[in-house]
């Protein structure tokens, strides 16, 4: 991953035709090959956005550039852009229209004019991506929910794009299909595309993401490399947000002398394998939570679970 930006969008209002605004001045850099968390509650401007760097929508004022460029809005112009950058919509029946998986991913190829030997290696190589290789041939209302997320991806990989943008990827999914779905993104990370998600799951995007927009009321109100969402109390409380409960647990934690003030964790198992490691050498016993380090053991209080009550030694 570089610093080098690959889109940029640079203060873009969009106002609805019924008078909503969609986004009120919102500028935000996404670099090339990173993973990206656009964080914020419903009607913070997440999809609108997502919407508007595929050239779906098209903004009332300010510009997207993409490598440098501005996004040109011509027939010619939007064919090149959703080569480039492609849309995964929340609801996966939005975005399915074909009978079968093959016939649904080949689209977009066909669509380019390719040849057929082309279309079928895209299609192949974009279902292996994302497990689906062995379902080419499954009518597309047979597939579960998750599922069909990972059609209208592989859909999206068949034209070949720089960069991913998925609206709110883990709606409706359960632990395991998002486990699965995330592995996908972790490969099409490591591959060098750019993965750019919308999310109100302050948790998830700690854990995942290298950078992190905050977007409140229409606006990216902050934007910053994931690792230092700790001091931003400020902007995810005027999103809406809470810290990740990771970062309250640590921090107790922290605060106990229980674990090292840094580095924080990102994520639950992270802290799990921390604590596993603990105490470092040396330290004889760690405290329980209510204690501190410098208690003499004789007078540390314990919990006695054969009467369910404290005493001490």
């Amino acid at each position: 991953m570089t610093t080098r930006l690959i889109l940029e969008v640079c203060n873009v209002r969009h106002v609805y035709p019924e008078g909503g605004t969609g986004l009120a001045g919102c500028s935000i850099n996404i670099r090339r090959g990173s993973r990206n968390a656009l964080l914020g509650a419903n009607g913070s401007g997440k999809t609108t956005l997502l919407q508007q760097l595929n050239g779906l929508l098209r903004p009332a004022s300010g510009v997207i550039l993409l490598d440098g460029s501005p996004l040109d809005y011509s027939r010619n112009g939007l064919n090149a852009l959703r080569s480039r950058v492609g849309l995964v919509f929340q609801n996966p029946d939005r975005q399915l229209f074909s009978a079968s998986v093959f016939e649904d991913v080949s689209f977009g190829p066909l669509n380019l004019g390719l040849e057929e030997a082309e279309v079928r290696l895209r299609v192949a190589q974009s279902l292996a991506a994302v497990g689906m290789a062995a379902m080419a041939d499954r009518p597309v209302h047979h597939l579960s929910f998750g599922q069909k997320k990972r059609v209208c991806i592989a859909g999206v990989l068949a034209m070949r794009p720089e960069v991913l943008l998925l609206d709110e990827p883990m709606a409706g999914l359960d632990v395991a299909a998002q486990t699965e779905l995330l592995a996908v993104l972790d490969e099409l990370s490591s591959r060098g595309i750019t993965v750019v998600l919308s999310t109100h799951d302050v948790d998830h995007a700690y854990r995942w993401a290298d950078d992190i927009h905050v977007l409140a009321a229409g606006r990216c109100i902050a934007s910053f490399d994931a690792g230092r969402l700790p001091e931003q109390e400020v902007a995810l409380k005027a999103a809406g947000q809470a810290l990740p409960a990771v970062v309250e647990l640590h921090r107790a934690l922290a605060a106990r002398g229980l674990q090292p003030a840094t580095p924080a964790p990102r994520s639950m198992n992270a802290l799990i394998a921390s604590l596993a490691a603990w105490p470092p050498h040396g330290l004889a016993e760690a405290a329980p939570l209510g204690t501190s380090l410098g208690t003499p053991p004789s007078t540390r209080p314990w919990h006695d679970a054969r009467r369910g009550r404290l005493r001490r030694h």
